[in-house]
């Protein structure tokens, strides 16, 4: 059953109006010439967006990519200059570091007056008080005027408030960067908590293992743009690597222009490791020994093509890479299909779960293809240690040498 839509995003943009003027003086003196001082700046562009009930969305990209302001279009902290921005059920945001606090109100009445903004009644502060301040633990300073307030205090209080008024939506911004690391902790659990209650998440962070620890799906943004919209690990690498690609894919011109009709004159087919197995159940033992193969199709020639492929974690940093030029090994770079194999043996890999991913490129480094989403595997053990590597060990005790030497 399809979980029902909480948010819904439809071709929305945003515009600002950037001024050149360096002062106020010289506003008035080009006064008549304004319109040449002023130059539009679209922050987002043409972005649609369904979040259903229930899911927990990461926004990420780049500073000035437009993560934020989407965010702030999302709870209605500004509008949108195109589009329409549909939401439904109780909201509370963590956009900015003490965004809605009063610096000479207390910390006890910054909690009343945030609360209601959030929705709540009296009565309801009330009975959350004791829980909201137990859970920012200011609780020596919450009778002191929030000017007076740390960085840190600041986001303990405001985020207390917004998670003690059980949001159906719940945004954040960064914010869980802000703290100590217990405090992060707490926030964390929180957040996993109002998972398993189905609660709806949308959060922007730069924090790679956060994204992936939290969220059930991913959205780059470049530029005003979305890039990408899909599972954490493939959402993070085209992060780490898919601009640097484009960019790459780009400059090739009209040598790599599709010339038959949409398809990719070079393009990667199928990576995985060889096995009988499901696709999404693949697995290998700790120790053993693993083939990958790696397909690709060529619709004409190409000059001599390198095939790399990188073993990575489920944030999708790459632990291991590898490629034909390393072993200094000629692949086919002529029109049709294609196989490599690459075999290893006695596989040191620790227990969990990892992905591979493939590149095919030219010897001057130009990617002609990058396998974006991952193909999953898992690796099994009889040790249960933890890491990405495994080794032989043996374990001896020696109280009775010890005894004796003492």
């Amino acid at each position: 059953m399809t979980a029902p839509t909480i948010v819904s995003v439809a071709d929305v943009s945003k515009r600002f109006t950037l001024h050149r003027h360096k002062s106020l003086k010289e506003r008035i003196v080009n006064r008549g010439t304004e319109k040449a001082h002023r130059e539009d700046f679209w922050a987002l562009r043409d972005i649609s967006l369904e979040i259903p009930s229930g899911s927990t969305v990461g926004l990420v990209g780049h500073n000035g990519s437009g993560k934020s302001t989407l965010l702030k279009v999302i709870g209605g902290i500004i509008e949108p200059s195109s589009g329409t921005v549909k939401r439904r059920g109780r909201m509370a945001a963590l956009l900015e570091l003490g965004a809605g606090f009063h610096p000479d109100l207390t910390g006890r009445e910054n909690v009343y007056l945030n609360a209601a903004i959030l929705g709540l009644t009296q009565k309801e502060i009330d009975r959350y008080f004791d829980a909201i301040v137990n859970f920012s633990g200011i609780e020596a300073f919450i009778d002191t005027q929030v000017k007076f307030y740390s960085s840190g205090m600041y986001v303990r209080l405001a985020f207390a408030v917004a998670v003690h008024v059980n949001p159906d939506l719940l945004l954040v911004d960064e914010v869980l960067a802000v703290g100590d690391e217990p405090f992060q902790a707490k926030c964390m659990d929180k957040i996993e908590e109002f998972q398993r209650e189905g609660r709806t998440i949308v959060v922007v962070s730069h924090s790679a293992a956060q994204v992936a620890r939290l969220c059930d799906r991913v959205v780059v943004m470049n530029h005003g743009q979305m890039i990408f919209d899909g599972q954490p690990a493939d959402g993070l690498h085209v992060l780490r690597f898919g601009y640097d690609e484009q960019r790459r894919i780009d400059a090739l011109g009209e040598e790599l222009a599709l010339g038959s009709g949409s398809q990719n004159p070079a393009r990667i087919t199928d990576l995985s490791i060889v096995s009988e197995q499901p696709a999404d159940k693949k697995s290998i033992a700790s120790g053993d020994d693993m083939a990958i193969s790696f397909s690709y199709e060529l619709t004409k020639s190409h000059p001599p093509l390198v095939a790399e492929i990188s073993i990575e974690t489920p944030e999708g940093e790459p632990i291991y890479r590898l490629s034909t030029v390393d072993m200094t090994a000629q692949i086919p770079n002529t029109a049709g299909q294609h196989v490599v194999d690459f075999a290893f043996s006695r596989v040191p890999l620790g227990i969990g779960e990892y992905s591979l991913r493939g590149n095919l490129e030219t010897r001057d480094g130009i990617s002609l293809d990058r396998s974006v989403s991952s193909s999953p595997f898992s690796v099994t053990g009889k040790v249960p240690s933890t890491g990405y590597l495994t080794m032989d060990v043996e374990v001896a005790t020696r109280s009775d040498l010890l005894n004796s030497a003492g």
